[in-house]
């Protein structure tokens, strides 16, 4: 079969494959504990999966703007406004099936073939795969691990160029589990200013943060008219599988994005948006009581892989990973990912799944009880002395 040449600059994300090899073994009577999908292991909050019913129920089985629904796009400016103090209406919002199409739409209607958009490395395999297939240059900012995983503002301002056109950011960030500071955001929102470039800020883990409150670079003055925010329901409300996020950007793009959902996806379904009212103006509880829970299982997770020999680990600042090094066992790191999935029944991902500069690490997702989370940690440390072994040979 002869592909159209565009489909070889498409990407994937590893986390799914491995996700199939791990259900394969499972098949084979294998017990694998699952650390390498990005999603929650809570259920949706039983308020929301009762909008979505009686939504259904009252017949809202049919057609939607495709912008979204006047109701739901409200309710995100209203909680834009309050999270992130940044004064938007319903006219800047467009809601899409997942954040992943604000994504990709953003990239096609703001970057020409030939331009260069800068995008974090170690980060979502989306980013580059997106910017190749459009035609552009996909530029890495390195994330260290000696930064606790931000980027390096000096280095980013040298890799601008005349072609620069968009700069990519995800704070609280997948897979590294880093967030920007507000000195961050100022010197790129001065960067972004001068040079006249779009940033697209992937904020899909706002809630999930540990330390402090979450920061906008949209909320810096002069930023809003040259950002688009993304952000959705995936992570916040454990609803990975209903396909809801929304963009907030300035109102003269939203005819655009708008275009591009029409082209392709129609509009969002009704009794999801509808769910995603509830999750907005209903209780906040459940939320507040998942990212505590995050928080006991990222001290158990971090504490644990510390004290394994040969393995090192930040402590993440938001999202739901931890972002080990393991370049001390004296192997690659997608031979120990390999080893930990067919040996010792952990499912977990290379961090050369991220980029060129993830290699040597690992993504463990910590969306799993403490008690499979501390069974991973005795596999883990039972494999890396089986390494150590091998290689001290």
């Amino acid at each position: 079969m002869q592909l159209a040449s565009r489909m070889s600059r498409l990407g994937t994300e590893t986390a799914f494959e491995v996700l199939a090899r791990a259900r394969a073994l499972e098949a084979q009577g294998r017990e694998i504990i699952h650390l390498e999908i990005g999603e929650p292991d809570f259920p949706t909050p039983a308020h929301i999966v009762e909008a979505a019913v009686a939504s259904l129920r009252a017949g809202d089985t049919h057609y939607t703007p495709s912008p979204g629904l006047p109701e739901l796009r409200a309710a995100i400016a209203a909680h834009i406004a309050r999270t992130r103090r940044l004064p938007v209406t319903a006219e800047n919002v467009v809601v899409t099936p997942g954040a992943k199409p604000i994504l990709f739409f953003a990239i096609l209607a703001l970057v020409e073939e030939g331009d260069e958009v800068i995008y974090p490395d170690p980060g979502f395999p989306i980013y580059a795969s997106m910017i190749r297939y459009v035609g552009a240059r996909a530029v890495p900012i390195p994330l260290r691990e000696e930064n606790r995983f931000r980027l390096d503002t000096d280095e980013l301002r040298r890799l601008v160029t005349p072609r620069t056109r968009m700069i990519i950011l995800n704070s609280p960030q997948n897979p590294t589990g880093g967030v920007l500071t507000g000195d961050d955001l100022r010197a790129i929102a001065d960067l972004a200013i001068n040079h006249n470039l779009w940033v697209l800020s992937d904020e899909i883990y706002s809630e999930i943060i540990y330390e402090g409150e979450h920061q906008s670079i949209a909320s810096i003055p002069g930023m809003a008219e040259r950002t688009i925010l993304v952000d959705g329901f995936s992570k916040t409300y454990a609803m990975t599988g209903w396909r809801l996020g929304y963009g907030v950007m300035p109102a003269p793009l939203v005819p655009a994005i708008t275009r591009l959902v029409t082209n392709s996806v129609s509009c969002t379904a009704a009794f999801v948006q509808k769910a995603g009212l509830a999750a907005l103006t209903g209780p906040q509880e459940p939320v507040r009581a998942m990212v505590a829970e995050f928080r006991r299982r990222r001290q158990v997770l971090v504490d644990g892989l510390n004290a394994i020999p040969g393995v090192r680990c930040v402590c993440p600042a938001g999202a739901f990973y931890a972002f080990p090094n393991v370049q001390g066992l004296g192997v690659p790191s997608r031979v120990v990912a390999d080893f930990l999935l067919t040996e010792a029944g952990v499912a977990t991902l290379d961090g050369a799944a991220f980029g060129d500069y993830g290699t040597g690490y690992l993504r463990l997702s910590y969306a799993n009880s403490v008690e499979n989370l501390e069974r991973a940690l005795e596999r883990i440390a039972w494999a890396v002395a089986r390494l150590r072994a091998t290689v001290s040979r």
